[in-house]
């Protein structure tokens, strides 16, 4: 009888990081893809607010709402058996109001059966992060580059390259670690300050961006398949060309039915 995968908890991670096995974190939005990444034995799917852009088309991560959230994260959590499924908090759903903040949490938690939520920011949020914690329900924490407050920042180029900014960064790991976040996600930083920051806290750091001395990785699952065109940051690694497969793969099937060679004999009843 073939054994069963091991059930991904945030404990795990915790064990994870501590043993040096690092940690491998893929993004899902629907129950075909998460089903394939599960089966795979990805250790975490992020419901990414990046389905703003990934799945409806949005320049940016603030136009999903929490109701749309919650739908991708259903899609998710049906086809999972062994990751651990995070769920972002969009924009608008935490921010400046803490008891929004919990609301929202326990919304994307008894509505999706997700495991866990993330959110962007650092002592910003800090009165949200407490009292989502203090429900039980478990946090993963994101700083670096923020998506969700680009028009603040203006630019998607990295951060923490000066000195305050890096000092910023490494206090703001430090509070969430004291919070009681299990994780926190580390975006476009410089691969030294990463260091330092996975070096500092005991609970687990995943990168994007932020070089090979964190205790995993994460990438955005259609950017890696090669299924976004247009998109090619330096961190970006491709490991399939699926735009051009599939696209081969809509052509054949279009010059199959218009010269009528499908359906052939076989494939009619």
């Amino acid at each position: 009888m073939k054994k069963q995968p091991k059930k991904i908890t945030t404990k795990v991670l915790f064990d994870m990081k501590q043993s040096g096995e690092k940690i491998s974190m893929l993004t899902a939005y629907d129950y075909t893809m998460a089903r394939i990444l599960d089966a795979a034995e990805i250790d975490v799917l992020l419901v990414g607010d990046s389905a703003s852009n990934v799945m409806a088309g949005h320049e940016t991560t603030l136009p999903i709402t929490l109701d749309q959230m919650i739908y991708h994260a259903q899609s998710v959590v049906r086809a999972v058996k062994r990751a651990l499924v995070v769920v972002d908090m969009p924009f608008g759903s935490y921010q400046g109001n803490s008891k929004r903040a919990l609301d929202s949490a326990i919304r994307i938690m008894k509505e999706s059966g997700g495991h866990a939520v993330k959110m962007e920011g650092g002592i910003e949020i800090k009165e949200s992060v407490e009292r989502i914690l203090s429900a039980g329900i478990p946090v993963m924490g994101h700083l670096g580059l923020i998506p969700q407050s680009i028009y603040k920042f203006g630019t998607y180029t990295v951060r923490a390259k000066e000195e305050a900014e890096a000092e910023k960064l490494l206090s703001d790991a430090i509070l969430l670690e004291k919070l009681g976040v299990f994780a926190i996600v580390l975006e476009k930083i410089p691969a030294a300050l990463a260091k330092t920051v996975a070096e500092t806290v005991k609970i687990p750091v995943i990168g994007i961006g932020a070089g090979p001395h964190v205790d995993g990785q994460v990438l955005v699952t259609q950017d890696m398949l090669g299924m976004t065109k247009d998109f090619s940051p330096r961190f970006l690694r491709r490991y399939l060309d699926l735009y051009e497969e599939m696209k081969n793969a809509f052509i054949r099937y279009r010059e199959d039915v218009k010269s009528g060679d499908f359906p052939n004999e076989q494939e009619s009843y």
